[in-house]
C-alpha cells in the first residue's frame, strides 16, 4: 500500500454509485485463545531471508500494521496481544469485540519506546517500512533485545523495497503469500489448526467470488488517494491479484511499481471502464474518502468526460482490501459484484 495510506469511511449511497458491502456471514467470529503448550517450540521460521527463532508461543505480541493485527485476531489470539498500531480501516464486525481488549499503541507508526513499554515478546508487521530505517526500529535492533520479529512475506518475497515510494514487484503477488503468513503466525503461536481453517475459508470465499465470472476486456483503475498526484495501482500488487482473478485488465499493468503516482492526463488517455476507489478514513492527503474522490473526478476538466465517470461506474474498497492482506479476498468479492451489477461481467 502507499505506506501512509489509511482507509475507510462509509459514505451515503450516491446516485449511480455502487457502495458494496462485505459478506458479513463470511467473517468468522474469532475463537478465544487456548493456553498453548510448548509443543513444537522452540521453532524456527524462515521469514524474508531471516531465520526467526521463537522459543515459546508468544504471550505479549505487538502488531505494527492492521494486516497482521487482523490475522492474529482472526486466529483468536487477542488475549496474547500487548498492542496494535498502523490502522487504516474499521475492522470487520466479527473482530470488534476481540479487538476492544487489545491496547492501541498508535493509529499510525508508534515510537520504538512506546512499543518497548508494551514489553513485547514478538513483533509482527505488514510492511518493511515499519521494521526498517526510518520506521519503528530495524529488525536488528529488536534482535539485540531478544524480541523476534516477523514481516509479511507479501512485502518482501518478489518485491524490491530498496528504491523510493512503495516499492516495485519483481514477481506478481498472489494470495499464497498471505496464506503462508497465516500459517507462519499460527505455527508461531501454537495454533496451527486455526491457521489451516482460516486459509481454507479464504480459499473458499475467493472461489465463490470468482466462480463463473467472465470480465475479459473490461478495464479497471485502482485509485488509493491524493488528487494532485494520485497513487494508482501498478500491475502486480493486491489489485493485480483481484484483477487477474476476475479476468479483467488493469489499465496500468505496464508498471511494476506498487503504487506509482501518475498524472490525470495519462489516466484520461487510458480511459478505464470502471474506477475502484479507496474509501479512506485518515486525513493525511487530499481526496481520501470515496465521496471526495468522486466529487473531484466529476469536476475536473480532464477526468469528468472519462467513460467510468460519465457512467458513474465506481466500486468502493477499504484500504485493507487493496493491500496484500486477508481482506484482499473482500476486494475480489466487491469488484466481482460491481462488474456484474454494471453489466460488464457474467
Amino acid at each position: 500500500m502507499p505506506v501512509a495510506h489509511f482507509v475507510r469511511r462509509s459514505v451515503p449511497l450516491l446516485s449511480g454509485v455502487l457502495l458494496l458491502t462485505g459478506c458479513a456471514a463470511d467473517d468468522p467470529s474469532p475463537p478465544p485463545s487456548s493456553q498453548a503448550g510448548a509443543g513444537g517450540h522452540p521453532l524456527e521460521i524462515d521469514n524474508c531471508g531471516r531465520a526467526v527463532e521463537v522459543a515459546e508461543p508468544p504471550r505479549r505480541a505487538v502488531s505494527l500494521n492492521q494486516g497482521t493485527t487482523e490475522i492474529l485476531l482472526s486466529l483468536g489470539l487477542a488475549d496474547r496481544m500487548a498492542g496494535t498500531a498502523g490502522w487504516t480501516d474499521p475492522l470487520p464486525g466479527a473482530l470488534d469485540e476481540a479487538n476492544a481488549s487489545v491496547p492501541r499503541l498508535a493509529d499510525n507508526a508508534p515510537s520504538f519506546e512506546r512499543v518497548l513499554d508494551a514489553e513485547p515478546d514478538f513483533v509482527a508487521a505488514s510492511f518493511a517500512s515499519m521494521l526498517g530505517t526510518g520506521g519503528v526500529a530495524t529488525r536488528e535492533r529488536f534482535d539485540e533485545l531478544g524480541v523476534p520479529t516477523y514481516l509479511s512475506p507479501a512485502d518482501c518475497v518478489g518485491k524490491d523495497n530498496s528504491g523510493g515510494g512503495d516499492g516495485a514487484r519483481t514477481e506478481a503477488f498472489t494470495m499464497e503469500a498471505v496464506h503462508g503468513e497465516v500459517r507462519d503466525l499460527a505455527r508461531a503461536f501454537g495454533v496451527e489448526e486455526r491457521g489451516d481453517e482460516l486459509v481454507a475459508e479464504l480459499e473458499a470465499r475467493a472461489a465463490r467470488a470468482t466462480a463463473g465470472i467472465d470480465a475479459s476486456g473490461v478495464t479497471l483503475l485502482y485509485w488509493f488517494a491524493n488528487s494532485e498526484s494520485p497513487y494508482l495501482a501498478g500491475c502486480c500488487g493486491a489489485p493485480g491479484a483481484i484483477t487477474e482473478a476476475l479476468g479483467a485488465e488493469n489499465v496500468f499493468d505496464d508498471t511494476r511499481e506498487e503504487w506509482p503516482q501518475i498524472n490525470w492526463e495519462t489516466v484520461a488517455d487510458r480511459d478505464p471502464d470502471v474506477l475502484v476507489l479507496g474509501d479512506l478514513t485518515r486525513r493525511s492527503q487530499t481526496s481520501e474518502s470515496a465521496a471526495e474522490k468522486i466529487a473531484f473526478l466529476q469536476a475536473h476538466p480532464v477526468t469528468r468526460n472519462m467513460t467510468a465517470v460519465r457512467n458513474e461506474r465506481y466500486v468502493l474498497l477499504s484500504g485493507q482490501a487493496m493491500n496484500p492482506t486477508i481482506r484482499t479476498v473482500e476486494g475480489m468479492e466487491r469488484v466481482a459484484e460491481g462488474l456484474r451489477a454494471f453489466g460488464l461481467a457474467e
